[in-house]
């Protein structure tokens, strides 16, 4: 960012009240204080969102050595004598001001993108295809919000020639509030779809809302399959006809077609386009995170090197490591060799304990480092792939991918719904369904999240030793007696149930010669699993009022049925009985305490009792059976493998164990390598499940094996070490579970731990 505003410019520019007094100019600007590198000349925005006060995070930000900050009027912030305050009704409306009224200085082209997916996919496309002849300023990562916007338009500086700029909306009129900062000279328009939707009274409206963007723009270049509107489209748009490349699935030529008119309008000759659109990366264009050899983390983000993105994987680093050294790992190519200082002085900023540029012709050096987040980011041209493969720790070739920026929409999109007040309890047990604790609750942690809840002590103690602090609360739902001490080392919160377990939590504290800690109280108010009975409300507070030991930190229970309305009348008997619970603890103890009984469909359906905290379970992953909700939100586990071998097998053949299936006609066959010790059951045996390989249904032949299967594949063309997909786009998780005869819960929390788990952010 290369900001030069003069405190008295920015003081007009944002109509604000201004509190003390400095000599500074505002080069750049934070929201975030985890992300404060540089103090001088930064001007912090104190941003609320669903999630998190700004206001909470004034004090850290000067700490760090910020004396600048947009603050609102009722922030109720202590005011630090060397510091200068801006008070403005919204410093999120400050932000946006600066942004537009920068944004107003550059003559350069701006290209706005938006669509209801590929927006970011598009970008990098585009930036691959034209940074060797133009200047590329470009939204960074998926910033296409009225705050991720702002802070891509601050992005914008002399040097460059052409600017592209993401753009999303979830609600009308949101597009029309970007539309006046970016202010975009021509516009792209990727996909339409249903993300959305649901808060627009019909397709039409959410189309004609997402337009709004292109009102004002030269040109805007919009996919074939708008063609039978031509006639109604605005004069501005253009509608480019398909492009078919054979190194991405048909879906993709819509946008591939809006990319190759684009070029042609840029200039570019059809050779040369049609050569830089086949040379796109096919690797996914995000950053992904895995286990390595020798007890290390690696961070895989070699699709590009530029500054932006360079800056952004170390802060995430920095996130993922803070009590475990840090290396980067350069890959840099002969004809960037003079972007090198630049790189080494970012670098630098960050105090990695390593860093390492390798030369083209040279290998990484795994075997020299031991339990460290290593980042390895490299020009695409270095097609450093097989250098990260090598690092990878050998498991299992099988993989479960957790789609982490999925999760944050999850999460987002509850908290869209939630009043301000209420926060988030995230449910992390059975290693978080099968998706790994540690790296989700501590992606959470990093989006705001404060509250996770397990199943036993030895979760608890695996998300504190992954770095979980203790700011960060963590519910033992499921305590044994005999894990006190380990709950209480760690700073675990208790869920007691019975008088029995109170006593015994007690008398551990009493040894140890604490007071005050913090417990939770669950109550059965008609599930009957565990808890206190209603009636034992009296009987618990005053043991509780009696022993100083302990401390009511929440109060919670279970409703049994709360998504099916079917049950409502039971639901709300429940409801009514916790209520009055809640009440009479409010009325005669003097704790604060948080109460929750709402899980997340349950928080839409009954708003009026989310009380403190909601519990996110599956949901949080993208799954439901409420079908309104379901197209609200993104599934976030993938499920992968690759052929091992393949054969041929005559008619009159048997197949697998058993001799359980007979080749009917003559067949090919693939064998996959996961079987029922993985999580693919027996059950899926002689064609009840399968797999998709290229996009084609491969049915399971002969019994599922311990570690292997075996399907189909004569209609499909394919090779050994193609990919296999059991979990994805073709085959969701709740089909999936269908065909196992059970629910997403079970297959998540199926999946074997001798799989490899690698998590992406896009």
């Amino acid at each position: 960012m290369r900001l030069n505003y003069s405190l008295e410019a920015c003081a007009a520019l944002f109509e604000a009240e201004v509190i003390g007094s400095s000599s500074e100019s505002i080069t750049h600007v934070y929201f975030d204080s985890r992300k404060i590198q540089q103090a001088k000349g930064a001007l912090f925005f104190a941003l609320t969102g669903h999630s998190r006060s700004g206001n909470e995070f004034i004090e850290d930000a000067y700490r760090q050595g910020i004396r600048l900050f947009v603050i609102a009027k009722n922030s109720g912030a202590k005011f630090q004598s060397d510091a200068l305050y801006f008070q403005v009704e919204d410093p999120l409306i400050a932000l946006q001001k600066l942004a537009t009224h920068h944004r107003k200085q550059f003559t350069y082209p701006v290209v706005a993108i938006t669509g209801s997916v590929g927006k970011t996919t598009f970008k990098e496309w585009i930036f691959h295809c034209i940074s060797d002849k133009f200047k590329v300023v470009r939204s960074p990562k998926s910033f296409n919000s009225q705050l991720g916007v702002a802070l891509s338009l601050l992005e914008m500086h002399e040097h460059a020639s052409i600017a592209f700029i993401e753009a999303g909306i979830s609600k009308p009129g949101e597009m029309n509030l970007l539309q006046n900062m970016i202010q975009p000279d021509y516009g792209i328009f990727t996909a339409f779809g249903k993300a959305h939707r649901e808060n627009f009274a019909h397709n039409e409206e959410h189309l004609l809302e997402k337009w709004v963007l292109f009102r004002e723009c030269r040109l805007a270049f919009i996919p074939h399959t708008f063609a039978d509107l031509e006639n109604r489209l605005p004069g501005n748009f253009q509608v480019c006809p398909p492009y078919e490349n054979h190194r991405f699935p048909s879906g993709y030529s819509g946008m591939l077609g809006v990319l190759k008119t684009f070029l042609t309008f840029l200039q570019f000759e059809l050779k040369e386009i049609e050569e830089r659109i086949d040379s796109l990366p096919t690797l996914a264009l995000r950053m992904e995170v895995f286990e390595g050899i020798n007890g290390n983390t690696i961070i895989n983000d070699t699709y590009n090197l530029d500054l932006d993105a360079l800056s952004e994987a170390l802060i995430h680093q920095r996130q993922l490591a803070p009590d475990k050294k840090r290396i980067v790992v350069i890959g840099l190519s002969e004809k960037h060799a003079h972007e090198r200082l630049e790189i080494e002085k970012l670098i630098a900023s960050f105090n990695p304990d390593e860093f390492h540029f390798i030369p083209e012709g040279k290998s990484i050096p795994w075997e020299n480092f031991h339990n460290s987040v290593v980042l390895v980011k490299a020009h695409r041209d270095r097609a450093f792939e097989y250098e990260v493969a090598r690092g990878k720790a050998l498991k299992h070739r099988t993989i479960v991918e957790v789609n982490l920026s999925a999760i944050k929409h999850n999460v987002s999109f509850y908290q869209s719904r939630l009043p301000k007040e209420v926060k988030i309890l995230a449910m992390v047990k059975a290693s978080s369904y099968g998706s790994g604790a540690d790296k989700v609750a501590s992606f959470l942690q990093q989006n705001g999240i404060r509250n996770f809840g397990v199943a036993f002590a030895d979760e608890g103690v695996e998300l504190r030793k992954a770095g979980i602090g203790i700011s960060s609360s963590i519910v033992v739902m499921n305590p044994d007696p005999e894990h006190s001490d380990l709950i209480i080392e760690y700073r675990l919160e208790p869920a007691i149930y019975s008088f029995e377990q109170l006593d015994e939590f007690i008398t551990a504290l009493i040894h140890r010669n604490i007071s005050g800690y913090p417990i939770h109280l669950k109550f059965d108010t008609g599930m009957h699993r565990l808890g206190f009975a209603p009636g034992d409300k009296e009987r618990v507070l005053a043991i509780i009022n009696s022993q100083p030991e302990v401390q009511i930190q929440g109060i919670y229970s279970h409703l049994a049925d709360a998504d099916n309305p079917i049950h409502s009348e039971f639901t709300k008997k429940q409801l009514a009985t916790f209520d009055s619970i809640v009440s009479y603890f409010r009325a005669n103890s003097s704790d604060s305490f948080l109460a929750h009984i709402l899980n997340s469909e349950g928080s839409l359906r009954y708003p009026e009792y989310c009380y403190d905290l909601i519990r996110l379970g599956i949901s949080m992953y993208g799954y439901t059976e409420n079908k309104e909700l379901k197209a609200s939100l993104q599934p976030s586990v993938y499920w992968y493998s690759s052929i091992s071998q393949i054969k041929a097998v005559p008619k009159g053949d048997f197949i697998g164990y058993g001799c359980s299936y007979e080749a009917l006609d003559d067949l090919t066959i693939a064998v996959i390598p996961v079987g029922y010790a993985d999580g693919f059951r027996r059950s899926l045996s002689n064609g009840a499940g399968s797999v998709f390989i290229h996009g084609i249904k491969c049915p399971v032949v002969g019994r599922v094996c311990m570690d292997m299967i075996m399907v189909d594949i004569s209609s499909v063309n394919a090779k050994i070490n193609d990919p296999v997909e059991i979990i994805g786009q073709n085959q969701p998780m709740d089909v999936f579970a269908k065909a196992m005869d059970t629910i997403p819960y079970e297959v998540m929390t199926g999946l074997s731990k001798r799989m490899h788990r690698v998590y992406v952010e896009e």
